[in-house]
């Protein structure tokens, strides 16, 4: 009883230590600062894009505009490059190296094999330099990278739209009615859109931090193309080799050959859906939402490392 008596009563509180001045961690939980150019959450790195959403458009729009700004002809060219690639490819594989034969309506056959070919082939190499040669861009302003790969597809997917005026007029020259059919050409296109998006992302983050990969897409492009059925029929092609059932896979899995066979089979009559590789909708939407959902987590993951160094 003494003892709990005797004991003296516990010291009052004193007020809180002052913060040290010279503490940086200190004054930024102070002053509620952060740190500049941190990456954001996934899901507000997503809304902080949707937000910009009018300056993706806008910036693809202008430069596509600019593009051929300082050509005579301007804007025909956006009809007139493709076409011209499609005319070279003709005379080269469908006249001196007859892979015409067996195919018919080959040239809307190899037209839309082009124009669909060149949307992610120019996606690819766009997305590759979409950060190391914007980083003027990048370093003035704080704004979400990734609104610089998906503005430059956007582009791209606008230049689309401008080919396939002229892909329908073909068409109609070469006897080959408007269909319903015709319609399945915007979820193809969505799809493809997505996929190239997601592709682009990876290769501007790989290019952002190894420029040099930019030299070496154009030879990868070219491979990949020769395997995609740009110009000759995969399934003659795959008939007549006696190639393992793997490499016949790989080959009909093959995207950029997916989403080509896809609108061949929505525009020409004569492409049937027995010349489509086995679940082709379900293959397409795989690409599509593997690459683009990867692509973005990908590009996101080094968000707070572009335009540094």
């Amino acid at each position: 009883m003494s003892q709990v008596l005797d004991t003296p009563p516990a010291p009052a509180p004193g007020p809180a230590p002052a913060p040290d001045p010279t503490d940086p961690a200190a004054l930024a939980a102070r002053y509620e600062l952060t740190v500049s150019g941190a990456r954001p959450s996934l899901g507000a790195y997503a809304r902080q894009l949707w937000q910009r959403r009018h300056f993706i458009t806008a910036f693809s729009t202008a430069k596509l505009t600019a593009q051929y700004s300082q050509a005579k002809l301007g804007q025909v060219w956006q009809v007139a490059t493709p076409l011209l690639n499609a005319a070279v490819y003709y005379f080269i594989f469908g006249v001196l190296m007859g892979t015409s034969k067996g195919i018919p309506d080959f040239v809307p056959f190899l037209v839309t094999g082009v124009f669909v070919w060149t949307f992610t082939q120019s996606s690819v190499m766009a997305g590759t330099r979409a950060i190391s040669g914007s980083l003027g861009l990048v370093r003035a302003l704080h704004f979400p990278r990734a609104a610089l790969p998906v503005s430059y597809c956007l582009q791209q997917l606008q230049q689309l739209l401008f080919s396939m005026c002229a892909l329908l007029i073909i068409l109609l020259c070469f006897g080959i009615p408007p269909a319903v059919s015709w319609l399945l050409v915007v979820p193809v296109l969505l799809l493809q859109f997505t996929f190239n998006t997601g592709l682009a992302m990876i290769m501007a983050r790989i290019g952002a931090h190894t420029p040099d990969i930019a030299q070496l897409m154009p030879f990868l492009l070219r491979t990949w193309m020769y395997l995609s059925g740009v110009m000759w029929s995969l399934d003659h092609l795959l008939g007549d080799k006696d190639l393992p059932h793997l490499v016949i896979v790989l080959l009909r899995a093959n995207p950029a050959a997916v989403y080509i066979d896809l609108m061949r089979f929505a525009l020409i009559d004569s492409f049937t859906g027995s010349q489509l590789p086995p679940h082709v909708w379900a293959c397409a939407a795989g690409w599509a939402l593997l690459v683009g959902v990867g692509g973005f987590l990908y590009f996101w993951k080094a968000e707070e490392t572009y335009g540094r160094g």
